[in-house]
């Protein structure tokens, strides 16, 4: 794995993979790299003229669909339209350090957009993917608390809490749903990856001192974030429930390695307790079919 590269990326003919949040940063990078290896890649994203402004500069097959993982009813829409299997669902759309707000249905902005979303969708598609579910989380995890209150309705909002709980909740859904896929006798893996510090609109948003002091410092481009991603998408032989990020120093930046996360991201009492509540919260049931 020592310095690997998007020329590193197999080949991905006869692949189909949606990434979500494709228009820009680290989604679009994915895109890019995916098509011009072969794949054809469904482009998830909230804003279709956007998403097909970047389509049309990709060399390779594309498609754009819409999806905002803020609003349930899209998610389903999303799900019910797809008439394809596809081998990898890339879960990598999200918000960061926004103000405090609320998704259609109610759910702090963090929370439900970076992770009920994805949960709902995943359920939704869950037997309709064929190879791997890749889950994007953040290195900013380990500032995360997973607490009675997700929607932050009881305490004061900070918003990079809110953002790190939500990228906490990233890690325990991925490695609480390769224990699920494994007990349904899956061969499906489910891998979580992280850019590091990687220079995109989200991190560029965020003008605040606490901004700079979490999420600022050197960063790297695009184009190197997206590559803990590309290889959690790609990589042959990848272990189900492995998390893969920059190899350098404090997971900042680097080539992808597999990377250790925090403790409570392991906590498995923790995990299926915050699956329960998705599902209850999100309306969605996963029924894991054995293939």
């Amino acid at each position: 794995m020592l310095r690997w590269t998007a020329a590193d990326v197999p080949d991905q003919h006869g692949r189909t993979v949606i990434v979500t949040g494709a228009n820009s940063g680290l989604g679009a990078e994915t895109t890019r790299v995916l098509a011009q290896a072969g794949a054809k890649v469904i482009m998830a994203c909230r804003d279709p003229d956007k998403a097909q402004a970047v389509a049309d500069g990709i060399d390779g097959d594309t498609e754009v669909r819409r999806l905002d993982l803020a609003a349930l009813s899209s998610v389903r829409a999303f799900a019910d339209g797809l008439d394809v299997d596809v081998d990898v669902l890339i879960n990598n759309a999200g918000v960061m350090a926004v103000p405090k707000g609320t998704t259609a249905d109610g759910f702090e902005r963090h929370i439900g957009t970076n992770h009920l979303g994805p949960f709902a969708l995943t359920g939704l598609l869950i037997n309709h993917v064929r190879e791997r579910v890749v889950t994007v989380s953040s290195g900013l995890h380990v500032l995360g608390r997973i607490r009675g209150d997700l929607n932050w309705e009881r305490r004061r909002y900070q918003r990079w809490l809110a953002y790190a709980q939500s990228k906490l909740a990233n890690l325990l859904f991925a490695y609480e749903l390769q224990r699920r896929l494994s007990a349904a006798g899956r061969r499906i893996i489910s891998v979580a990856a992280h850019p590091g510090v990687a220079a995109t609109e989200g991190q560029r948003r965020d003008t605040s001192l606490q901004g700079k002091l979490l999420a600022g410092g050197p960063a790297q481009s695009a184009e190197m974030g997206a590559l803990p991603i590309l290889y959690a998408a790609t990589a042959p032989g990848l272990g189900g429930g492995a998390c893969v990020g920059p190899d350098g120093f404090m997971q900042r930046s680097g080539h992808p390695a597999l990377v250790r996360s925090s403790r409570a991201s392991r906590d498995t009492t923790l995990a299926a307790q915050l699956w329960e509540r998705s599902e209850r919260l999100t309306g969605v049931p996963y029924v894991i079919e054995p293939l």
